[in-house]
């Protein structure tokens, strides 16, 4: 039986996605380079100005980084006096993280910076435009992530079934 052939490489959706993601933060990271810091370290910033106080394994859900990388941020951010770490009331164990004076004056610093961007983007591109993209990016996550779970509860996936389908 002869393999389907692959898509195209320019249709390739993680390398389309991945293309408009560099397109955004080519226009971010000079203005965080500005104000010394990494897009990691201020989505940091950001997830934790929604939030009192959050624990690591919410903050690292919510920021997108893995365990390993989202602690050698915060060691950084402590380091800078921009975090705090402390122990959860309800579980001595589980440590909670939240800004500090100096990291509240970070964010309120740079968030204008970062409005303006967004502004010029959403010029660029269109109001309009750009809220169809927030809607359509939104509920394709949903989507994908309700069926991927749904997929991962199957015994066995397309993939495994073709192996198995060789040997």
């Amino acid at each position: 039986m002869r393999a389907a052939p692959i898509r195209d490489f320019e249709q390739s959706l993680p390398m389309e996605l991945l293309k408009a993601r560099e397109s955004a933060m080519a226009r971010f990271r000079p203005m965080l380079r500005d104000h010394g810091l990494t897009e990691q370290q201020w989505r940091v910033i950001r997830a934790l100005a929604a939030f009192d106080k959050i624990d690591a394994s919410e903050l690292a859900r919510r920021s997108f980084l893995l365990a390993p990388s989202l602690t050698r941020i915060l060691q950084y951010l402590e380091g800078e006096n921009i975090v705090t770490r402390s122990s959860d009331a309800n579980d001595q164990r589980r440590a909670v993280f939240a800004l500090t004076v100096r990291g509240r004056k970070v964010f309120e610093l740079v968030g204008p910076d970062s409005e303006v961007l967004y502004a010029e983007i959403e010029q660029a591109f269109g109001k309009k435009k750009l809220g169809l993209l927030y809607d359509l990016l939104a509920e394709f996550s949903h989507v994908l992530s309700t069926t991927s779970e749904e997929t991962s509860a199957r015994p066995a996936n397309r993939v495994s079934q073709k192996k198995a389908a060789n040997r």
